[in-house]
């Protein structure tokens, strides 16, 4: 059995966990996507790629698709690994839906399990947010390695925040909340906020190891895995750093407890060892393919690195990372700002001669290229064509739809 922790050591296992540098540029991407009918899940289904496939609390599915070596082979696996997925969900009479959040104030927890029971009851004590976006929510994750060295890990981490509004606001896809419009274009981002263990996990400067293990330790513990029938919930505002103090329930953390912690948050940009994006809205269809190709140009492309890092600099403000309201602006009203639209002009630019340096197949950046004459260049998002069909009346904000807090 591990031994406890103590919280240098701690630190030091969360740094190494979190970043891991070397040469290297794979890819892999992390689909959410709603079922219906809703319900739980079977898994362990075999994809003819290696994807992984798991569960969501709310009846959702995830597949996760194995690491490639470019863009152009983990798009192609996933792919098939998503044909694969639907048609096993057919025999269940079953059918992948898709956009960011499906708009229930009120969503059911299908799977039964210790860690999502006492997950709802965590977030319950702040409000209905936390079960809404446990139970009603999908997204794109892009997953890309971290850098090859310290300096260069710096700048994509930099580079991923600074490209986190635009991702939101160009592919926004849930502005709904119990059939009107919610006031934002992606709904699920706008819940995100609300939660714990969602803000950004390292300050904009200084060393990223030391800080995101410092945030680590200061974040709130959602539960300790136990023997039934003992429960996995913790006092309320019990950090990481109090449970190595002071023990919980007769036990000290070891180094499997604070994985598992690690893996109760959701920043934007979730270090795994590698970088995870997880701001994207789910898509509608095989629509993940463009915001996966818009994330992995950008950063792994150096040329279209710059390009990016430039143009996202009148979002920061004159800091690395852009400030938390233009996160905010993202997610409400997109391409509507001025800043961020010539931001994602520039950034679907950059993208474009990307895939033409890599020699990417001319289906991938046909794709790119409709979804910016659809879109992009008119100020709008797939959330728009919801809203098309939701217009009629003043949108209510969000925390007038949903229960008071």
């Amino acid at each position: 059995m591990d031994t406890p922790f103590t919280a240098d050591e701690a630190a030091a296992f969360i740094g190494w966990r979190g970043f891991v540098t070397g040469p290297s540029r794979r890819v892999g991407v992390e689909l959410e996507w709603l079922v219906e009918p809703r319900g739980d899940l079977e898994t362990g289904w075999d994809l003819p790629n290696g994807g992984g496939v798991s569960r969501e609390a709310g009846g959702q599915v995830e597949m996760s698709s194995a690491p490639c070596d470019d863009l152009a082979a983990c798009i192609a696996s996933a792919e098939a690994d998503q044909a694969a997925l639907e048609a096993a969900l057919a025999t269940r009479g079953q059918t992948v839906r898709g956009g960011g959040f499906d708009g229930s104030v009120n969503p059911v927890r299908y799977v039964d399990d210790d860690r999502y029971r006492t997950m709802e009851r965590y977030y319950d004590r702040d409000g209905p947010w936390g079960r809404m976006v446990m139970c009603g929510t999908a997204s794109v994750q892009v997953n890309l390695d971290a850098g090859d060295d310290d300096a260069e890990l710096r700048r994509r981490w930099d580079l991923a925040h600074r490209l986190g509004p635009v991702l939101i606001a160009s592919f926004a896809n849930s502005p709904e909340l119990d059939g009107r419009p919610s006031g934002w274009n992606s709904t699920r981002q706008a819940l995100w906020g609300k939660l714990p263990g969602w803000g950004r996990a390292v300050s904009e400067e200084g060393d990223l190891r030391r800080d995101f293990a410092q945030w680590v330790l200061g974040s709130e513990v959602m539960c300790h895995r136990c023997d039934p029938p003992r429960p996995w919930d913790v006092p309320a505002g019990m950090t990481l750093r109090d449970w190595i103090r002071h023990g919980h329930d007769g036990r000290w953390p070891t180094r499997d407890d604070v994985e598992y912690h690690m893996s109760t948050l959701f920043p934007p940009v979730r270090p795994r060892g590698w970088l995870e994006l997880r701001m994207i809205d789910q898509q509608h269809g095989d629509g993940w393919i463009v915001p996966a190709i818009v994330a992995a140009t950008l950063m792994d492309d150096r040329r279209a690195a710059a390009a990016a890092y430039e143009a996202t600099e009148a979002l920061c403000e004159g800091r690395p990372q852009p400030p938390t309201h233009m996160w905010e602006e993202a997610a409400r009203i997109g391409l509507a700002d001025d800043t961020l639209h010539e931001a994602a002009l520039a950034c679907f630019a950059a993208s474009a001669e990307a895939l033409v340096r890599a020699d990417a197949p001319q289906r991938l950046r046909s794709r790119l290229a409709e979804f910016r004459r659809r879109y992009t260049d008119l100020r709008r998002c797939p959330a728009d064509d919801w809203l098309d069909r939701l217009r009629g009346g003043a949108p209510p904000r969000l925390e007038e739809a949903a229960p008071a807090l």
